[in-house]
């Protein structure tokens, strides 16, 4: 696999606790970041707290919070072993094998391996864009300028391949780019336009990669393909939300309409 920003973000150098003496700031920002990834789809735990890089007593009473919900013993420091289960999104994410004899099912599952474990950005220090989720998908970037749905798309794509051989940049260059993206799939005749795709929704396949225009040559976001039903679109992206956002928060699992939207679509046969 190419893209392995991943294994950073599940391991810390060392044991963080209040007043230790091997805390670092990037390591004790990596415990609070998982402390509110967990917060996020367990609202009720209490561990919600600031990222800040300081292991204060509001981290170590959160810390004790997760321990509490996993019942772990209540020692409020995070070592190796405590950190693994902190991350353990992550690794099941990226480390589960999924199911699947082809390219195809093995990209869909993929994308709802990752999305069964709930990847969501965060805001650090005034910086959206930002967090372990975004940092694996956009090869250590983050911030606001950060637009993450490619980066989102590639990592699955690269996943995927990886499993069965491939590299996926003989398709497509490794970009966090929707416009790169699409003119390549231009280039290659492997980019449907939506006219296309509405006169002969036969071309897309469980798999393949939307694109939504914004103008003719201008592309603002990108997911994945799961399903195609009647004029609907069954797809899973990054850095949108409920309203289908091109800048949003997290993955999501989507209905598009591609009859009454401009979805353009790459196709990944080169590749199966």
């Amino acid at each position: 696999m190419i893209k392995k920003q991943y294994l950073k973000e599940i391991v810390i150098a060392a044991t963080q606790q209040r007043n230790g003496t091997s805390n670092t700031s990037k390591d004790v920002m990596k415990v609070q970041s998982w402390l509110n990834l967990y917060a996020i789809t367990h609202p009720t735990a209490g561990t919600a707290t600031g990222i800040d890089g300081d292991f204060g007593s509001a981290t170590e009473q959160a810390v004790k919070n997760f321990q509490i919900a996993k019942g772990l013993p209540q020692t409020g420091i995070v070592d190796s072993a405590l950190f693994t289960v902190l991350s353990q999104p992550m690794q099941n994410a990226f480390t589960i094998d999924v199911a699947g004899n082809d390219l195809r099912t093995i990209i869909v599952n993929t994308a709802a391996q990752h999305l069964s474990n709930n990847p969501f950005e965060l805001t650090i220090k005034g910086q959206t864009n930002s967090g372990p989720w975004v940092r694996s998908y956009m090869d250590g970037n983050e911030g606001k300028d950060w637009l993450w749905c490619m980066g989102f798309v590639q990592t699955i794509l690269d996943q995927s391949a990886s499993k069965i051989g491939k590299d996926f940049r003989t398709l497509i260059p490794l970009s966090y780019s929707c416009d790169t993206v699409a003119t390549t799939g231009i280039h290659k005749n492997i980019l449907s336009r939506f006219n296309v795709v509405r006169s002969n929704p036969s071309v897309v396949k469980p798999g393949d990669i939307f694109l939504l225009q914004k103008t003719t040559f201008d592309w603002e976001h990108t997911g994945i393909i799961t399903a195609v039903n009647g004029d609907l679109f069954e797809t899973i992206e990054g850095n949108t939300n409920d309203n289908g956002s091109s800048n949003g928060i997290g993955v999501y699992k989507r209905l598009r309409n591609f009859q009454k939207t401009k979805l353009d679509v790459l196709s990944i046969q080169g590749l199966v």
